[in-house]
C-alpha cells in the first residue's frame, strides 16, 4: 500500500519539467574537486611587493612606468562589422571613463596594477542598463569568490571596513572585469612580473644599501681595533673602551669625516677584517640584478640606461622591440578583454596602432612594397592599406 510520501513524491515528480540540457566546460567537475566555493584570498603580500619594488626600487618603478604610459598611449578603436566607426558609445565611455579620470589615466592605472599584482579591476557603473562609468579598483583589496563548481562566481571588495560584493545581475552582465596575467599554479589570481622579479629586485635593493652604508661610514674600514698593551694591562678599562668608540663615531665616521687618517696610540693596532667593494664585485651584481629586472617587465636594459652597448643603433631597436613584444600584446589583451565585456554582436574593441611613432619606419616599409607591387590593383592596394575600396569623394551628390 503506497505511503503518503511515496505518493506526494509520485505527483512531485510528475509536475516538474524533464531537465534541459546544458553545455558547460569540461573541466568544470574536475576544478570543483579542487576548490571549495567561498573567497579565495591573494598568496601573497601584494604591499610588500609594492613597497619594495615600485616605492623603493628605481629599477622596478621605472619599468612599470614604462609599460604603463606606453600601453595607455595606445588610443582604442571600436568596429561594427568590420567597419571603423568614428563615433560610438564605447569610444566616448573609454574616453572619458569618470569624470575623475580620463581614458588614458584609467588605463594607465589599469596596466600599472596589471605589471605589480599581476591582477587588473575596472567596475562598470551602469543606468538604464548602459555602461556610463569605468573605474579602477586596487587588487588588494578585490578578492575572488568562487562558486560551488570552482569558477569565480563574483567578487568582494573591501575598503574603509566596509565590503561590497558584485555578482552577475539578472541579464547576465557581471560588473566587474578582471585581467589577470597568467598563473600556472593559481586558478584565480594571475603572476605580476614583479613577483617573478622579487629576488633581483632584492639584490638591486641590497646593492643600494651598501652604497648608502659606504657613504654613511666612509672613513671607517670595516676592521677591528687590537690592543697591544702592557702584559699588566691586557685588556682596556671600561672607561677607556667607552672613550675609544665615542671617538670612533664622532671623528672618523659619516661623511663630513670621509678620507680623514686614523690615529692610533696606546698600543692600539687595526686590523682590516672585510672585502672591499671591488672585490665583493657587487657594482656588477646590482648591474645584473638591474638586467634581471628589466627582462622580467620585458624591457630592454637600453631603455633604462643599464651601462652596456647603449648605441643608437641599438636603442631604435630595442624600442621597436619594446613595442611590438612588450607593450602591443598587453594593450590586444586589455582591448580583447575590454571587447568580450562591454561589445554586442558584431561589435569589437581593438587597439588604434597607426599613431604609435615607434612603428612609423615599419608602416612607410609596408606601404612602399604595397605601392610598388605592380601586380595589385589601385582598389587591391587601397583594401591592403586598409582603406575603402572606392575613394569617398567629398563633393559626391549622389
Amino acid at each position: 500500500m503506497p505511503t503518503i510520501l511515496s505518493s506526494l513524491r509520485a505527483a512531485f515528480d510528475q509536475k516538474m519539467p524533464a531537465p534541459v540540457e546544458a553545455k558547460h566546460s569540461a573541466t568544470r567537475q574536475v576544478i570543483a574537486l579542487q576548490t571549495a566555493a567561498g573567497p579565495v584570498w591573494t598568496p601573497r603580500d601584494y604591499a610588500a611587493l609594492a613597497r619594495n619594488g615600485f616605492m623603493r626600487n628605481v629599477i622596478a618603478y621605472r619599468c612599470i612606468r614604462l609599460v604603463a604610459e606606453a600601453a595607455a598611449s595606445i588610443p582604442f578603436a571600436v568596429t561594427c562589422r568590420g567597419e571603423t566607426m568614428a563615433d560610438h558609445d564605447h569610444l566616448r565611455l573609454l574616453k572619458s571613463p569618470n569624470p575623475d579620470q580620463s581614458g588614458t589615466a584609467l588605463m594607465e592605472e589599469v596596466y600599472g596594477y596589471l605589471q605589480t599584482a599581476g591582477n587588473a579591476y575596472v567596475e562598470a557603473v551602469r543606468l538604464d542598463g548602459e555602461v556610463r562609468e569605468l573605474y579602477a579598483l586596487r587588487p588588494d583589496r578585490m578578492k575572488v569568490h568562487a562558486s560551488r563548481d570552482g569558477w569565480p562566481g563574483g567578487y568582494d571588495y573591501e575598503a574603509g571596513g566596509r565590503r561590497t560584493s558584485f555578482r552577475r545581475e539578472e541579464d547576465g552582465f557581471m560588473p566587474v572585469l578582471h585581467l589577470k596575467l597568467f598563473h600556472p599554479l593559481n586558478d584565480h589570481y594571475g603572476l605580476a612580473p614583479l613577483e617573478a622579479a622579487g629576488n633581483a629586485v632584492d639584490i638591486h635593493n641590497a646593492a643600494c644599501s651598501w652604497n648608502k652604508a659606504l657613504l654613511d661610514n666612509a672613513a671607517r674600514p670595516s676592521g677591528a681595533l687590537i690592543y697591544k698593551g702592557p702584559e699588566d694591562a691586557a685588556n682596556l678599562t671600561a672607561d677607556q673602551f667607552e672613550r675609544l668608540k665615542s671617538e670612533l663615531q664622532e671623528t672618523y665616521q659619516g661623511q663630513a669625516n670621509a678620507g680623514r687618517p686614523m690615529v692610533l696610540d696606546g698600543g692600539l693596532d687595526w686590523k682590516p677584517m672585510s672585502h672591499s667593494p671591488a672585490e665583493l664585485d657587487f657594482i656588477e651584481a646590482k648591474h645584473s640584478a638591474a638586467r634581471d629586472v628589466a627582462l622580467a617587465f620585458g624591457v630592454p636594459p637600453q631603455l633604462l640606461g643599464i651601462p652596456g652597448d647603449n648605441t643608437y643603433a641599438n636603442y631604435r631597436e630595442a624600442n621597436l622591440a619594446f613595442w611590438r613584444q612588450t607593450v602591443l600584446p598587453l594593450a590586444s589583451r586589455a582591448a580583447s578583454a575590454l571587447s568580450g565585456w562591454l561589445c554586442g554582436d558584431g561589435e569589437a574593441i581593438t587597439p588604434d596602432t597607426s599613431g604609435i611613432e615607434a612603428l612609423s619606419g615599419e608602416r612607410s616599409a609596408r606601404l612602399d612594397r604595397i605601392m610598388r607591387a605592380d601586380f595589385l590593383t589601385d582598389r587591391e592596394k587601397r583594401v591592403a592599406l586598409g582603406f575603402p575600396a572606392d575613394p569617398v569623394m567629398e563633393n559626391d551628390d549622389e
